[in-house]
């Protein structure tokens, strides 16, 4: 239990990371809400200032995300173009990114495994802080290489599969953080694992069963639990199409390139228009979904989304 004056102390430091997000100043809102989390003295954080903290982690590991990507893309570009001096470059600065990127996360995953796991009490205290454990070990595996990618991304199953059994027993498939797991597993699925038939089943039953139980939302959290599924939607929308587009190709690839199967076109042609429709299909009930939604209710509060049409949604603690 927090003695009076630590009590004094933490509700200061609340405040200041209040002030540093108004005047966005997050890397010393970090800074503040640190030393709120290692001044609970085992206990738990309110839900305010857990996310108080994940606001002040996601801006600053957001910016720098994104800095990766551009330079990132930029780096290819010159490659392609043979300018192997702008590519030495590019390269020395996206290695500065890259280590502001590995001190950021493992400054919040020390901070989750010392202190904020192991005080979690309640159902969704534990999601929250596994989800966010297996959140930043996701961003390490975005950029690092070989045994550390490989390491980043077991510990971010671990982490995500430990949130998701705790998730199924205890919140409802509505709740807006096992929506958000869910969201966020699925990206992992895809974009690291590269396994976009677990990425779409686990997007799909978290939207269906989401969907099942929508009368039941209460209005505090219909808001946040209505984005999160409007975003599985669209994931699932952007990886069926890319799924579309790659089983077209690769018939393409098969058939018309070898002459040996001239005979077969009739044929290609068949099996080629009943994937199509399948897909189309799908994709059409997919957007006859869109009236369980209020548009005008979560359109203005999608807070990351995707930046290209092959980049898929996640949260990040939102």
């Amino acid at each position: 239990m927090a003695t009076p004056g630590a009590s004094s102390a933490r509700d200061e430091f609340v405040y200041m990371a209040k002030l540093a997000e108004q005047a966005e100043r997050y890397e010393e809102m970090v800074e503040f809400m640190e030393k709120v989390a290692k001044a609970v003295d085992k206990d738990e954080l309110t839900v305010e200032e857990r996310n108080l903290l994940s606001v002040a982690y996601k801006n600053v590991i957001g910016a720098r995300r994104a800095s990766w990507r551009i330079i990132s893309s930029i780096e290819q570009k010159e490659e392609s173009r043979g300018n192997d001096d702008h590519v030495s470059l590019i390269r020395d600065y996206r290695s500065k990114i890259e280590t502001e990127l590995s001190d950021i996360c493992d400054g919040i995953l020390k901070l989750l495994d010392t202190i904020l796991v192991p005080a979690a009490a309640s159902g969704d205290s534990k999601v929250f802080y596994l989800k966010m454990k297996g959140d930043y070990h996701r961003y390490l595996a975005e950029f690092k290489s070989g045994q550390e990618r490989k390491d980043a991304a077991e510990h971010t199953l671990t982490a995500y599969k430990a949130a998701q059994d705790i998730a199924n027993s205890e919140l409802a498939p509505t709740h807006p953080i096992r929506l958000g797991l869910a969201l966020n597993f699925s990206v992992f699925y895809y974009e690291i694992l590269n396994s976009p038939d677990r990425a779409c089943n686990l997007a799909k039953q978290a939207f269906d069963e989401a969907i099942a139980e929508l009368d039941t939302l209460g209005e505090e959290s219909y808001k946040d639990s209505t984005l999160i599924m409007q975003l599985l939607r669209d994931n699932l929308t952007l990886w069926t199409s890319d799924m579309q587009i790659w089983i077209s190709s690769l018939f393409d690839a098969f058939f018309w390139s070898n002459s040996d199967f001239g005979d077969c076109q009739l044929f290609y042609i068949l099996i080629h228009s009943s994937i199509l429709l399948s897909c189309g299909l799908i994709l059409i009930m997919m957007i006859l979904s869109n009236v369980f939604f209020n548009q005008d209710d979560v359109a203005d509060d999608i807070k990351e989304a995707a930046p290209a049409a092959a980049k898929p949604a996640d949260e990040q603690q939102s």
